[in-house]
């Protein structure tokens, strides 16, 4: 070859035979690494699944007695709140006309008895309800009772006061409470005492 010039760069046969077994050798090594299994902690949910509601608390049917007449009229129900700050009714109205009684409904201990908002309270924490007690309250009630006093189903709290109040005439806020959950006061009553008597015709005369 004449002096000066460049002769072409040999490549050695074992390189060229590297080169061409390297993609091979790549593609077998990416097929048999070993998987990560998957995780078994967790079940997927089935299509179309629904999340479980939680059941409503039941309460023990305690009562004894309605807390104001006999069997008064439930002028508005428990409207139990979609959230804690939402707008319901967290108790039940019973229509009475002012100056009616105001009983214990069960067996429990005064844990409070004054003014609230310029109305009459009356709570009462059930005996043998759990942890934390059931609490009953009522209002708007001129009490009779102090804080600590033992009462049982029947006992007098007070009498209905004639206050303002969102019913059309003077009824009794009753609610029921543990800690601070609302529940449905008429839970509290067995099925004898939430009957009524069967309908009778009055005479004309």
């Amino acid at each position: 070859m004449p002096h000066g010039g460049t002769s072409p760069r040999r490549v050695r046969p074992w390189r060229a035979l590297l080169l061409c077994l390297l993609p091979a050798l790549l593609l077998t090594a990416w097929t048999t690494a070993p998987r990560a299994a998957p995780r078994q902690d967790a079940t997927p949910a089935a299509p179309g699944a629904v999340e479980p509601v939680p059941a409503v608390e039941p309460v023990p049917a305690v009562a004894r007695a309605w807390p104001v007449g006999l069997r008064p009229l439930v002028a508005r129900a428990w409207e139990p709140p979609p959230t804690p700050y939402a707008r319901g009714h967290r108790g039940v109205d019973l229509s009475a006309p002012a100056g009616s009684p105001v009983r214990a409904v069960a067996p429990g201990r005064v844990a409070f008895a004054g003014r609230v908002a310029g109305r009459g309270v009356v709570s009462i924490e059930l005996t043998g309800t759990g942890d934390p007690p059931l609490r009953t309250t009522y209002e708007p009630v001129r009490t009779s009772v102090k804080k600590g006093d033992a009462v049982t189903a029947g006992t007098p709290l007070g009498t209905l006061e004639a206050t303002p109040s969102h019913c059309p005439t003077a009824c009794l806020h009753w609610g029921l409470r543990r800690g601070d959950s609302y529940l449905d006061p008429l839970s509290l009553l067995p099925p004898w005492l939430l009957r009524r008597g069967p309908s009778r015709l009055l005479p004309l005369a």
